[in-house]
């Protein structure tokens, strides 16, 4: 699967009860997908994915599947503390169409703690990667950051496609790209190298069309015209490494300088033009301009993203038109001084 480009976090909306906001999550994830984002992302920890019960759980796989453009990539965080519950979640989002997978290490594990810590971690990712029925993306954050060693190891697993860094640096992960440069795999494109999602239409030349006859329908008569029905453009293959995409805000254009595909920001939830025009400017060659876009950015992210965290990515988003709401306790929602901080440093970033 094709990881380059934003991929969006979505956050998870809830009621004024806390319960899930079903519909408010439909809206957020057909907006989104009017936008030039490469994907969406369901139950990253930005999502609140620890707060969910199971059917819930689910209930946000299913909505965000059903929601989204077939042409976005779908990833979905199914990280649980055992292999098992791990690898259940993944055969559910395989089952709804989602294209690759999200894992973090378990939260039971500190790789600080104990010697043989960083074995079972490996083993971990290793077991879920065997028999995962969709693609696995890394997960590494500040409450659990991969060493580099074991990232370059797992990435030679032929399910292990890529890494989402949220706290490394340039020099981290430029470490990271020269290690895992011998890695390779084949991916489906569109004719403009834009990634091929498992909900396309199938293309097919033999899709229907043409004249069917009437008999199978009215019994006998004449032939009848029938629309031929929607395919996929078609496909081509092309060659990528390990892919890595820069998980953090401020960091965007720094994970691109050091080989990243693309990028996972939290605060694209908010505002998904601004950091998406960071990675386009990249990607058009105009560096000055992708740092220009970057440096507007710093201080909005370090507030909103690094220091306030869910809460104000989500009152973010309502001053945007998507729907954040409230976080669901024991986080609390933000103050009127905090409201009033976040809408003054997103001026200029309404979509």
């Amino acid at each position: 699967m094709l990881l380059e480009g934003l991929q969006l976090p979505l956050t998870s909306p809830f009621y004024s009860d806390g319960r899930l906001n079903l519909p408010k999550l439909e809206h957020n994830a057909s907006r989104y997908s009017r936008t030039p984002i490469a994907g969406l992302v369901a139950l990253s920890d930005f999502g609140e994915a620890t707060m969910l019960s199971d059917e819930e759980t689910v209930q946000v796989l299913r909505c965000v599947a059903d929601m989204t453009a077939s042409e976005k990539v779908l990833i979905a965080g199914v990280s649980r503390d055992s292999v098992v519950g791990t690898l259940d979640l993944a055969e559910t989002a395989a089952r709804l169409g989602y294209d690759a997978v999200l894992v973090k290490q378990p939260t039971l594990f500190r790789l600080e703690e104990r010697l043989d810590t960083a074995k079972a971690v490996l083993t971990y990712f290793q077991a879920v990667a065997d028999r995962s029925a969709l693609p696995v993306i890394l997960y590494s954050g500040v409450s659990g950051l991969l060493p580099v060693e074991m990232v370059i190891e797992l990435a030679g697993h032929p399910s292990i496609i890529g890494l989402v860094d949220a706290a490394g640096g340039r020099e981290r992960l430029e470490t990271i790209s020269s290690g895992t440069s011998g890695v390779k795999h084949d991916v489906t494109v569109t004719p403009v190298f834009a990634a091929v999602t498992g909900r396309m239409p199938a293309h097919s030349d033999d899709a229907a069309g043409g004249l069917v006859s009437a008999d199978s329908l009215t019994g006998g008569g004449a032939a009848l015209a029938v629309a031929r029905a929607k395919t996929m453009p078609k496909s081509r293959t092309k060659v990528v490494g390990f892919q890595i995409l820069a998980g953090g805000t401020a960091a965007m254009l720094e994970g691109m300088r050091a080989g990243a595909v693309g990028a996972m920001p939290a605060f694209a939830a908010s505002a998904p033009q601004a950091c998406y025009e960071v990675l386009a400017a990249w990607k058009d060659g105009d560096e000055a301009l992708a740092l220009e876009k970057q440096i507007r950015l710093r201080a909005v992210a370090k507030r909103v993203e690094s220091e306030i965290g869910v809460a104000g990515i989500k009152f973010g988003c309502d001053l945007n038109g998507y729907f954040g709401g409230r976080p669901r306790l024991p986080l609390l929602p933000l103050t009127g001084d905090e409201r009033s901080e976040i809408e003054a440093l997103m001026q200029g970033m309404r979509n």
